[in-house]
């Protein structure tokens, strides 16, 4: 499998995950304590791993972005 087919299943799923941690932190109080800790905190961790999968998957990108060498200046 190359690495645009593996994004292209992870973003959706972070997507997913990220959506999930937002709404039951919203309705935190409306949901039974049992449902909140499996959806909210057990999201969380898989969420959190899917996550490192996509900073590994796009880190070429990340490097080229935020970790340019700067030129030195010339006097």
């Amino acid at each position: 499998m190359t690495r645009n087919t593996i994004l292209k299943m992870v973003n959706p799923i972070l997507f997913i995950l990220m959506a999930n941690q937002m709404v039951t932190a919203i309705f935190h109080d409306a949901l039974p304590h049992e449902v909140f800790e499996i959806m909210h905190q057990g999201g969380g961790l898989v969420f959190a791993v899917t996550a490192v999968l996509h900073l590994i998957l796009n880190w070429n990108w990340v490097k080229a972005t935020f970790f340019k060498n700067c030129p030195a200046e010339k006097s």
